[in-house]
């Protein structure tokens, strides 16, 4: 490319969301990562770095607004352009619905669903720069295949990202003439951390994997301006 490009990518301290980060090193753009812990935030920094990117890292409440106004304001100081933003921070906490507690509601609409739309509005206009120079601006919301088919136990984990597929779809009708993609990943069990819960009965290695994940944001990356993929489903057999 004639001149570096720059990602954003949140949860990036591990699981799909340092998968990502890997795939857009490997294909050169500079990252601004940001994930809650300060502490695995900077070892998943400092493992990207050993592998030659140029990589910010910043710490913070993703679901609060002035979190994501720090991630966006370090990255527009640092790189002063944005061609990639991945919002895939987020949480899923199981309750029946008469044990919801309030707390953890907010959370999860906090994380899930409200930092996404923060996101978006916060570096929209970086985005349409990028978009008006080349056509191929894109947002990448991590959903969930819960999502799509609601769970038991799961349901505010399941509303939120189902409102996320659908915020994806709203933001591809109003941005996509503009040179910006969106695209809503909605996978199945992956093996990360925040699967621990299941893998009693789904061992890790029947889970797709974070990589699965990272190698369909390659494939956002490499089609045309003309081509936009606006949903992805990622599911294991039988299921």
């Amino acid at each position: 490319m004639a001149e570096q490009r720059a990602a954003i990518v949140t949860g990036a301290s591990s699981g799909i969301g340092l998968a990502i980060a890997d795939v857009l090193g490997q294909e050169g753009y500079a990252l601004t990562i940001a994930a809650r812990r300060p502490e695995k935030l900077e070892a998943a920094a400092a493992g990207l770095r050993e592998k030659g990117y140029d990589v910010e890292h910043v710490a913070g409440p993703l679901g609060a607004e002035e979190g994501v106004k720090a991630v966006v304001a370090a990255h527009r100081e640092r790189y002063g352009r944005l061609d990639v933003l991945v919002n895939n921070a987020g949480v899923g906490i199981g309750a029946s619905v008469a044990e919801i507690d309030t707390k953890k509601l907010d959370l999860q609409l906090d994380l899930n669903l409200r930092s996404i739309i923060l996101f978006y509005r916060e570096a929209v206009d970086l985005l349409r720069t990028a978009g008006k120079e080349h056509g191929a601006a894109l947002v990448v919301n991590t959903a969930s295949i819960a999502g799509k088919r609601g769970q038991p136990w799961l349901s505010v984990y399941s509303a939120t990202k189902g409102a996320v597929v659908n915020f994806t779809e709203a933001m591809h009708k109003e941005l996509s003439a503009e040179g910006i993609k969106s695209t809503a990943l909605c996978p199945g069990f992956v093996d990360t951390p925040m699967t621990e819960f299941v893998k009693e009965s789904v061992p890790a290695t029947d889970m797709i994997t974070p990589g699965d994940i990272g190698e369909a944001v390659r494939l956002l990356l490499k089609v045309s301006p003309a081509c936009i993929i606006p949903e992805i489903q990622f599911i294991r057999p039988g299921d």
